[in-house]
């Protein structure tokens, strides 16, 4: 058990009853100086440096919250009981909380699998699960009897910082090639997220720190080819919007060409339909409304 987490189950009072005892003390330690004999008075000092002992072993727990006890230098255990409780007052109590934490991880700059930098950011929610690594294996910077929280949350921002850097540096931002399969951290949603949490929980481990849930909360291009990169969107974009125009604009075209065929409205030439099939597709595919031209000429 040197490097593991246990319950303590050293003696435990009630802390009621023990306040009880105590006070049935001070009472003999009034009732032993009123006799104010030799031996009454050496009792009643032995009483009394008993009393104050006694004192200072009162602890009180709320919900999710532990003790790590510590007997002159030797883990004794961790006590997670609720309430009001009376422990040998010769263990050091360090105060732990258990309750669920967050953090919000600035946006850093990274490279990208492809190399272009971007801005990634991360939410994170956490809590301590074992407390003897958080207290022992971690440089928790105790003071007194409750240990300083600053020393966990720097613990957790900084290797959050260098997990979300190693997925990052794994995946492309976007998908450049139209490969829907691509794993991107665009696109990837719960997926990256899985994979975040997976190598949190890696990393955090160590100080007996659990993840319950990683989530990326911010993710652009960066400034210096922001520009550039929503230049390439646009450019895809339109290239996308053409083709679909295109696609309709044949389609049209052909059931156009079929209707009249069928229908035996007018017979065209091949000549006359590559006129027909070109003036159509100038007006289903140009970006401005087409101006129809009234040919009022006699023949």
């Amino acid at each position: 058990m040197a490097n593991k987490e246990f319950e303590y189950h050293g003696p435990i009072v009630n802390g009621f009853v023990m306040l009880f005892i105590q006070l049935l003390i001070m009472a003999g330690i009034v009732l032993l100086i009123i006799d104010a004999s030799t031996m009454a008075v050496v009792t009643a000092i032995v009483l009394g440096i008993l009393w104050v002992i006694m004192t200072c072993g009162y602890v009180m727990l709320e919900p999710n919250e532990s003790f790590v006890l510590i007997f002159f230098g030797n883990y004794s255990g961790t006590f997670r009981r609720t309430g009001y409780h009376w422990i040998n007052p010769f263990m050091t109590k360090r105060k732990i909380s258990l309750r669920i934490r967050n953090l919000d991880i600035e946006p850093i700059k990274v490279n990208d699998k492809v190399g272009n930098p971007i801005l990634i950011g991360l939410v994170l929610v956490w809590r301590i699960k074992d407390t003897y690594k958080a207290v022992f294996d971690l440089d928790s910077q105790s003071r007194g009897n409750n240990v300083h929280n600053l020393a966990f949350q720097t613990f957790v921002s900084i290797q959050s910082d260098a997990a979300l850097r190693e997925v990052a540096g794994k995946y492309a931002y976007d998908d450049e090639n139209d490969n829907e399969h691509l794993l991107t951290l665009r696109s990837g949603g719960e997926e990256i997220n899985e994979q975040l949490e997976h190598k949190l929980n890696e990393r955090l481990a160590m100080a007996g720190m659990e993840v319950v849930e990683a989530r990326i909360n911010y993710l652009a291009y960066a400034p210096e080819i922001a520009a550039v990169m929503l230049r390439r969107q646009q450019a895809s974009a339109i290239i996308t919007a053409r083709e679909k125009i295109v696609e309709g604009a044949v389609t049209m075209v052909k059931l156009a060409l079929d209707r009249l065929e069928k229908e035996e409205v007018v017979k065209l030439d091949n000549e006359r339909k590559a006129a027909m099939i070109g003036n159509l597709l100038v007006v289903l595919c140009a970006d401005d409304a087409a101006q129809p031209v009234v040919n009022t000429s006699a023949n």
